[in-house]
Parts: C-alpha cells; structure tokens; sequence
C-alpha cells in the first residue's frame, strides 16, 4: 500500500511572508489534498537574532484568511511536535552528537576575525576538505584541547564533514535528475553553541525525517540546498527514508530581470504580501492582497497559475478544482512572471461569480460607516447593477455614490458637451412628465419618456445625457432608468430641479 504524503510549509518569523511563499504553501496543499495526505505546518525559528515579533502570528493569520487549512501546526498540534524548531533543542543535539561521533561532522573554534582574515589572504576561500585542515578545530587539535576549549565555554560551531569527489545524486520531481559533485560544496554549519540551536540546513533534515515528511515541496531559491541535505540524510543513515524533492520555479518580478520583491512592490503600487504588514520597530506599513481589496479564492486561483497550467483553456477553478487537477508534471521549470493585470482580472472575476445580496451585505457594512442606512433588498440591486465594472471591493462606492447622495457639483467636459441651451426647459418638462407617472418601474419610465422624445422631435442623445448628468453628476452609470426607478420617483425630479438650478 502506497504512503499517504506527508508535506509540510515551514517559514520562518523573521517579517511578513511573501507572496511566493504563499504560492509555494498551496501547491504543498494542493499535492496533499489530492492524495488524501497531511498538510504541515512547521514554524523555523531557529534564527533568533533574525526573529521578528508578530510574524508567526502574521502567517497562521494568513492561512486562516486563504482558507487553506493544516493537519499539524503549533496551534493544532499532532503526533510528530513541537511543531517550533526553537522547542526542539535537545532533538537537535542529540543527532549533532550521532553525526560527531560518526566522524561525519566536527567542531569548529574559528573566530569571525579569523574568518574574515582568511577570506582576505585566500580569495574565494571556502571552508572545504581542501582549507579544513589549515583551520582551528578538532581535526587539527589535539583531543584534550578540544576538550578544554568546550569545557571553558568557547564558543564553537559544528561543520558538517563533506568528503570530496562523490556524485550527489537530486531526483526533483519538476526538474528531473540533477547531479552535483560533492567538491564544489563547502563544510557548511549545522549547529552553534552560542545559542545551541542547528542552522537550517540540520534542522530542516532532521524534522523532516523525525515528522515523517515524504515530499519536499520548496522555491527554486532552496535548490542549491538539496545536495547538501542528500549529504545530511545519508550521514544520519536515513537514507532509504528520504522524501521527494520539488523545487518550484521562481516569481519574477513583472519586468526586467530577477526575482520579485518588495521594492518592485513598492515601485509600480502593488502588494508582494498576502496581508498588510507593520513593521515593529520602524512602524512602516506595507499594504497586503486582503486590504486591497482582493478576495482570497481569487488571489489562490491566480498564485496556482504562477507555474503551473492544466493543460486546457480553463482559467477559472475553485480550490476543488484545482486540487483535483494539480500535478507536478504541469509545473513549469523556468520563472513565472508575476502579472498584475492578470491578479486584477482574477479578482474581478471572482466578483462577477459572487451572488448579489453576498456582495450586498459586505457593502452594506461601508455604506453604515458612512451613515448611510439603506434596505439591503435596495443595496443588492444596486450591486447586481455595477458590479461588472469593479475589479475591488472598495470600488463600490465609487461606481454607486450617486445612489446614496445627489451630485453636489457636475463633470465639466459632460456639461460642455451635453448642456445645450435648450436643455434646461427640456429637463423642466422631463420633470414634470416624471411628476405624473403613477408606475415609476424602469420599464414604464422608458416607455413613456422615449414616446415624449419623439412626439417632441427632441434629439434622444442630448436629452438622455442631459438627463443622466442632473441625475448622476458625471456621464457614467448603468441604464437611465434603473438609476431612476431606484432612488425613486421624488428624488430624480429633486435632482432635475437642482441641476437646471446650477448647471450654467
């Protein structure tokens, strides 16, 4: 019987996740989803000098808007915890102490002065089997000095021990076969003593295995992590447990070269965080995909296409869909161009599909903040009239004011051009033809205006424009008398009046 995966999203608390983390934790929910397998939470927070307060709170947050639930998290708990490295010391320490007395990894006692002399005297210095042994740690040193400099609390690392000349062998479920050979990898540190906690790479390994984890599904950013932790799994003996690695490709920014950050973000207006994001110390604020007005079925339905297609012209897919469909085959191995317009037309999508009195209760909340206590059969209508011209939410009120508030002032351009002399004694008589109408619906309306239009011999453009700026303000909105039937039949001759009163 084939396993049930196990895939864990594991970001660290050092500000707010970005946007392509976001993408990368939903294609780990989208694999695990499909195959009935468990989504995992795991909060590595073993850079406390990079800890920043608020963020893991930020990213459970994040996950609870989206939707997008785990199985295992610091919150919910499980069989494989504590699901925070920062808990985890002594697990750590144990498998430091396995790789040590293997002779897989050693102690190092170089100071950073001392780092940084070598890297000056030697250019590309790395430390590797081939400087190792110019270098003060317990390969060099005598066992009992080694011994007392721990004993006296000297603050040491532990390298791991990378033998040269072996092909390591990365089988990417995106990228295929991929070889590096063991020369060109440093012995990278994988534990310090100043805070007796591992670096990424251990941890990372180590929690892997520990909870169970068969499918690493991660940025391309971490590809050239993969090697080394082939190196790791197999010094730990753990080999025939190793999960599978995918290494998603990377979001570009939406021109030039390079991956997309924050600066691009701030540079051309748009959010690179799925939440708005206040920075503790400097109180900078970063706005997110939720204030500005993205729904989150949207912004899922549009990260899942930021390196990945179906292989068919659909573009809109419910999170049931595209767990239903998702495969790594369709992933693609080069960048994926972030595209604005493209997250824009997703939302308005998603606002088209969302039923009228849903929409209608959202902006009914804004319209009470406004003191603007309307009946929410009234705001549904209204919705279901402009909804097709929104791409946010928060574009509502600007697309429906006009049926709250009369105009207080008139669109220049629309009054030159639709303002005629004859204009003011037409609108007078528009009014009074509104006036008698016992049926105000925008069928009747119509019907009887358009008749007094012709009878008249009046030109039916300049009339109705005319009409629309008195009402309205602007030359904008949907039909005339849909306007009208809904803000009644008193209000429309009071804005008539109002309009032949001030529009010169």
């Amino acid at each position: 019987m084939q396993q049930k995966p196990r895939v864990r999203f594991a970001p660290s608390p050092t500000g707010p996740l970005h946007i392509g983390g976001v993408r990368t934790a939903l294609y780990n929910y989208l694999f695990a989803r499909q195959k009935g397998g468990s989504f995992i939470l795991r909060i590595e927070d073993t850079d406390s000098a990079r800890f920043v307060p608020g963020a893991e709170e930020y990213i459970q947050e994040t996950f609870d808007w989206l939707g997008l639930s785990f199985d295992e998290s610091p919150r919910n708990g499980g069989n494989y915890g504590p699901y925070k490295q920062s808990q985890r010391k002594e697990i750590y320490k144990e498998q430091v102490h396995r790789l040590l007395e293997k002779g897989a990894a050693y102690i190092a006692f170089d100071t950073p002065a001392e780092l940084e002399a070598k890297r000056a005297q030697k250019a590309n210095f790395q430390y590797d089997a081939s400087t190792r042994m110019q270098m003060r740690n317990s390969l060099t040193l005598p066992k009992e000095e080694t011994g007392s400099l721990i004993q006296s609390k000297t603050q040491y690392v532990v390298r791991i021990k990378i033998e040269p000349g072996r092909d390591i062998v990365v089988n990417d479920l995106i990228r295929g076969k991929v070889v590096i050979n063991s020369s060109v990898l440093d012995d990278k540190v994988i534990y310090k003593s100043a805070d007796e906690l591992p670096t990424y790479h251990l941890a990372n390994v180590v929690d892997d295995h520990l909870m169970k984890i068969t499918h690493v599904i991660r940025g391309e950013e971490w590809l050239p992590s993969a090697p080394l932790h082939v190196w790791l799994y197999r010094s730990l003996g753990w080999e025939d447990s190793m999960p599978g690695f995918a290494h998603l490709p990377l979001l570009l920014k939406p021109e030039g070269n390079g991956k997309l950050s924050k600066r691009d973000g701030d540079r051309l207006g748009f959010p690179v965080f799925p939440l708005e994001w206040v920075d503790p110390k400097s109180g900078e604020r970063s706005q997110g995909f939720r204030e500005s007005g993205y729904l989150p079925e949207a912004l899922i339905n549009f990260l899942a296409f930021l390196g990945w297609n179906p292989g068919t012209e659909q573009e809109i897919f419910s999170l049931e869909e595209l767990t239903a469909a998702f495969s790594f085959e369709r992933c693609s191995k080069s960048g994926a161009r972030f595209d604005l317009e493209k997250a824009k037309w997703y939302n308005h999508q998603y606002i088209l599909k969302m039923p009228d009195i849903q929409l209608a209760e959202m902006f009914r909340k804004e319209l009470l903040q406004k003191g603007i206590n309307v009946p929410l059969g009234t705001v549904t209508s209204i919705v279901g009239l402009v909804k097709e011209r929104i791409y946010f939410l928060h574009e509502l009120w600007e697309q429906t004011s006009y049926f709250f508030e009369a105009p207080v002032s008139y669109e220049e351009k629309t009054v030159r051009k639709r303002w005629k002399e004859e204009t003011p004694a037409q609108m007078k008589a528009l009014a009074s033809l509104l006036e008698g109408m016992d049926d105000f619906s925008a069928a009747t309306q119509e019907s009887i205006v358009m008749d007094w239009i012709q009878r008249n011999g009046y030109h039916t453009g300049n009339v109705m424009n005319a009409f629309r700026l008195a009402v309205v303000g602007a030359g904008k909105g949907p039909h005339m008398f849909q306007i009208t039937e809904l803000i009644g039949k008193e209000e429309t001759i009071r804005r008539l009046h109002r309009a032949v009163a001030n529009i010169q």
